[in-house]
């Protein structure tokens, strides 16, 4: 499984959220470019409180916003799965890792590098 970031054809700038057009040259050109999936966390917050009944059993979780290493300035919202509140820190360094899902697919998230 590759990690891949949809960038501009035409002037080569990372962008996400996906989009139609290059908010930097206009170009409708694009391209699916693998990165590395490291990154270091940008910011987070740690939740303690079941907002759902299904998310109980895993509470207290992270939300991160990642900065990914080689995709300009790239983030991408996910979790840091193997860190502890207390081990969860801005800079810290991270990779990705593949969630499976239930029905074949696979979610990104991402662990201590």
């Amino acid at each position: 499984k590759d990690l891949r970031i949809q960038r501009c054809g035409d002037c080569r700038t990372f962008r996400h959220p996906p989009a139609p057009t290059c908010a930097k040259c206009g170009s409708f050109a694009s391209e699916w470019a693998p990165v590395s999936g490291r990154g270091t966390v940008f910011t987070y917050t740690v939740i303690h409180h079941a907002v759902h009944p299904a998310l109980k059993q895993v509470v207290p979780y992270n939300i991160a916003l990642v900065l990914l290493d080689d995709a300009g300035d790239v983030r991408l919202v996910s979790n840091v799965v193997d860190a502890t509140p207390e081990e969860m820190r801005i800079g810290l360094p991270v990779e990705v890792v593949w969630d499976p899902m239930s029905d074949g697919g696979f979610v990104p998230r991402f662990r201590k590098a």
